[in-house]
């Protein structure tokens, strides 16, 4: 392969675990008879941070971005290449396969969370825990809030990675943060901020598994809530494009 084929697996690969992990975690919390049903949020918050820690490990040679939030920050801060071992030219083209590797590889990782607790999801008598382990929900629905809170989540992610590092002098994506670093970003944004929407925070994670909850023959699994889907994919993307450009003024000032 060439690098940036070399990329998108990584890409793929890294998003396909990070979604397994981590929406593994809400299935064992939301599905009837699982081990750890009614584990609650900081079970869900812990998981998923250390889901993430996981993608990131696999993920190097692309960068470990996960996120197309990530990668427009990252880009909007200026780097000229993704970073990790490939190296790849930032342009049009190696943007939308990584955009489009994250969203590949989140609908394989929701997949295989279905097979891996299928029996579960045939047991669960209530629609909206099985849509849950695949995509976010607002605790109150009120789309213009709900969308200034995943701004302010996504902006905290993509902030404070470039300012790690990762969106300048040509590295990129959240591998130069550092796998553990990130994992414990991502959990202190779930539980400091992921009440209000349960904390999408990437398009690709959300949008991904909810078109793998649309596809699937999931017994009794109702609607996939399209009507809120918009939110936890404008939204991050705004607050990664903000932290990317916002970075350029400030970071020279406080770093």
């Amino acid at each position: 392969m060439d690098n940036l084929g070399v990329a998108f697996l990584s890409e793929v690969v890294g998003t396909a675990l990070l979604v397994l992990l981590g929406c593994g975690v809400v299935a064992n919390v939301a599905l009837a008879k699982t081990k750890g049903l009614g584990g609650g949020f900081l079970m869900v918050t812990i998981g998923w941070g250390f889901a993430v820690f996981s993608g990131v490990i696999v993920a190097y040679n692309s960068g470990a971005y996960l996120n197309p939030a990530v990668v427009l920050g990252v880009i909007a801060s200026g780097a000229d290449n993704f970073g990790g071992g490939a190296q790849v030219p930032v342009n049009v083209g190696s943007t939308l396969a990584y955009i489009a590797a994250e969203l590949i590889g989140a609908i394989i990782g929701a997949i295989v969370v279905w097979l891996a607790y299928k029996q579960h999801f045939d047991e669960e008598p209530v629609a909206a825990n099985k849509l849950g382990v695949f995509s976010t929900g607002p605790a109150i629905r009120s789309y213009g809030w709900n969308l200034i809170t995943e701004i302010i989540g996504t902006f905290v992610l993509v902030f404070v990675v470039i300012a790690f590092g990762g969106g300048r002098q040509g590295e990129g994506g959240l591998a130069a943060l550092g796998a553990l670093p990130v994992a414990l970003l991502v959990l202190v944004i779930g539980t400091s901020i992921g009440g209000p929407t349960g904390y999408a925070i990437n398009p690709a994670r959300d949008l991904g598994p909810r078109i793998a909850h649309f596809i699937l023959p999931i017994k009794g699994k109702g609607g996939s809530d399209w009507s809120y889907s918009w939110v936890p994919v404008v939204g991050p993307i705004i607050g990664g494009l903000l932290a990317g450009w916002l970075s350029i003024v400030l970071l020279p000032l406080l770093t």
